[in-house]
């Protein structure tokens, strides 16, 4: 009997949750069972590795192979255990060191030629391996550079299972891979400039609410006909209001993240803005997800501005 153990992060909205990942090769029939409340997504993960390790060039053991996902009460949603399955697996088998697995943290999708794809929320997953005391995480390459805003923690950029078992000290010859890329932001060429309140000709009564709302953290509330200006005012409040900073800046980056959208080389720094539709429903405002919890309109304006249009009959 062989057993091996690794670490993941289980996301609950913007809160991590340290997972161990244990893998016991045992006597029997070829299998390959994984216990722990995954959920579907995860569940799949059995066939995702497996084609992985076999295209990766370090196939996984051809005896009985039980994965568990410890604690075993707690939920664990997504895709982003691959990379840790995969490692405590070949650990078990002597193929990666044991004692390097096991003082990892691992985070990706694994695709079934054996590349690693970036998965959303990695910069809360990797801050929740800080806290917990972990000094490396290997992640998706394509997630590297927003892992590497957390500090305190040596992150690791991986192309695919093979250049992550070499960094673990795993014999075997490099193979150079083209990286997995996440969808590249939105920027302002592409969105349009960012709307400024030095535009606002006249209005001064109007700006001057703005002003004292943003000065005093105050709601506000506009009253007007169609075409007044108050949508024009409202995108334009948070350019004035000071960058986000310290804990702030992290917690709005971490929304971002879990949203997809992340990938940047900064944190954000200037407070949100959202506008959602009036006909929007309640999830789409708070957030929900029968799977992976999506943040909704007013979770993803923390920190900035919340726009609720009036609805308007047609």
């Amino acid at each position: 009997m062989a057993l091996a153990r690794t670490f993941a992060v289980a996301l609950h909205g913007v809160r991590g949750h340290l997972v161990e990942v244990e893998a016991d090769i045992s006597a029997g029939l070829p299998a390959f069972v994984l216990i722990g409340l995954p959920d579907t997504a995860l569940g799949e993960s059995r066939k995702r590795v497996g084609a992985a390790a076999v295209n990766a060039g370090c196939p996984l053991t051809q005896k009985k192979l039980t994965i568990n996902l410890s604690p075993a009460a707690l939920p664990k949603q997504g895709s982003g255990f691959d990379l840790a399955i995969a490692i405590a697996a070949l650990s078990a088998a002597g193929a990666v060191p044991s004692e390097s697995a096991a003082r990892a943290v691992h985070l990706g999708e694994l695709g079934l030629d054996g590349r690693l794809r970036p998965v959303p929320g990695i910069l809360p997953a990797v801050l929740a391996a800080r806290d917990a005391g972990f000094t490396r995480a290997l992640v998706p390459a394509g997630n590297a550079e927003e892992a590497s805003l957390v500090e305190g923690i040596d992150v690791i950029g991986v192309t695919g299972l093979r250049a992550a078992a070499i960094a673990h000290g795993a014999e075997l010859d490099p193979v150079e891979e083209e990286p997995v890329l996440p969808p590249a932001p939105e920027t302002d060429a592409a969105a349009g400039a960012e709307p400024d309140m030095a535009d606002v000709t006249g209005n001064d009564e109007a700006v001057g609410a703005l002003l004292a709302a943003a000065a005093g953290g105050h709601h506000l509330s506009m009253v007007g006909p169609p075409g007044s200006g108050k949508t024009m005012l409202a995108r334009r409040l948070p350019t004035i209001l000071p960058d986000l900073d310290g804990p702030e800046a992290v917690e709005a980056s971490c929304i971002r993240s879990l949203t997809g959208t992340g990938g940047g080389k900064h944190l954000v720094r200037r407070p949100p803005f959202e506008a959602p539709h009036h006909t929007a429903s309640a999830v789409s405002l708070v957030g929900g997800g029968t799977g992976r919890v999506v943040p909704g309109a007013i979770v993803r304006a923390t920190h900035g501005v919340l726009f609720l249009d009036e609805s308007r009959d047609t």
